[in-house]
């Protein structure tokens, strides 16, 4: 038994891990297929500074995504190779914000998807660089979250407090992570309530998480997402997580919501440490670096993805965890 440390929020504390927290490295092969994949992004960002993929054009989500995959990779707005695509990415996500309520869609529309993405993105911009820009957008767009939370504890498509699904509540969990550990107010309720709907949406005879409360019709990328955010909220110890995390190892080969699905298992996986990561990230390396093409995309497709974009963002993101640039990557 070794420790490691483990950060939450502000609060440092030690956490057993069984075997030592495997120090998971970036080999060479990886890292020069992240490179050209970064090249193939930035050629594909548009004039106004967004990314847009199959019907999602200028489309704050999926330039979140690719956004994060650049600072995956330590690229900052005006700092490294790929410094002035980030800030002209972050300017977009800025401009795009609804007057009124601060809601992150844009002129080209979008949903609480969109939003939860763009406040991520822009949380962790924030989280990076403290750039005080960054802070009002961002507030606003956390207020709206808050306030949109349903008596259930979790949100759906629309910005209002209606129903919810446990994809949408753990976007919107991730975002109020992020802009919590950059400093900003997020009530412990919400995250509390939030977490209570999450728990709700777990099925204890399989070990998955469902869309919707009950339990029922679990599947891989929801599981991979719910036990994200058990750890993303500092339930190290909660009583789904053992199970969740076999039903994910069994099931890594799922083609429901492939690149979606396995942006949340890299991060809970992480979380585990140890030989189960370690295997992990192996597993991550072995099957993405052949799927890469020539000019450095992701362009096969895979379980309902928007396009090429979004799974290129999601590769890079993934396979550079071990960089531990992403403050809502690290342990």
């Amino acid at each position: 038994m070794s420790k490691c440390k483990l950060e939450i929020g502000f609060v440092i504390i030690l956490a057993l891990a069984d075997p030592a927290c495997a120090d998971v490295k970036m080999d060479e092969g990886t890292q020069t297929a992240c490179e050209r994949a970064l090249r193939w992004l930035a050629s594909k960002q548009n004039s106004d500074g967004s990314w847009s993929d199959g019907g999602y054009v200028h489309n704050t989500a999926i330039t979140s995504f690719a956004l994060l995959s650049f600072m995956a990779q330590g690229h900052l707005p005006n700092q490294g190779l790929y410094g002035p695509e980030v800030a002209k990415g972050a300017r977009f996500l800025m401009a795009s914000a609804r007057p009124q309520d601060g809601y992150l869609v844009g002129a080209r529309g979008g949903n609480m998807y969109c939003h939860a993405m763009a406040t991520l993105a822009l949380g962790e911009l924030y989280g990076s660089t403290g750039d005080d820009a960054i802070r009002p957008v961002l507030k606003k767009a956390v207020d709206l979250i808050v306030r949109c939370q349903n008596s259930q504890g979790g949100w759906r498509y629309n910005p209002v407090p209606a129903d919810a699904d446990i994809s949408v509540t753990i976007m919107t969990v991730m975002a109020l992570r992020s802009a919590k550990n950059g400093g900003l107010h997020v009530p412990d309720n919400t995250l509390k309530k939030a977490v209570d709907y999450i728990e709700s949406c777990y099925n204890p005879k399989v070990g998955a998480f469902s869309y919707q409360r009950g339990g029922y019709n679990p599947g891989f990328a929801r599981s991979a997402a719910g036990t994200c955010v058990l750890f993303l909220t500092g339930r190290y110890k909660a009583e789904q997580i053992p199970k969740a995390v076999e039903y994910l190892k069994k099931n890594f080969k799922s083609q429901e919501h492939f690149y979606y699905g396995h942006y949340y298992a890299a991060h809970a996986m992480h979380q585990v440490g140890g030989k189960a990561w370690e295997d992990w990230y192996a597993r991550l390396v072995q099957h993405f670096l052949p799927q890469q093409a020539a000019d450095g995309s992701w362009s096969r497709s895979a379980g309902r993805s928007p396009g090429p974009v979004y799974q290129t963002s999601i590769a890079v993101i993934i396979l550079s965890v071990p960089a531990h640039y992403l403050p809502i990557f690290q342990r």
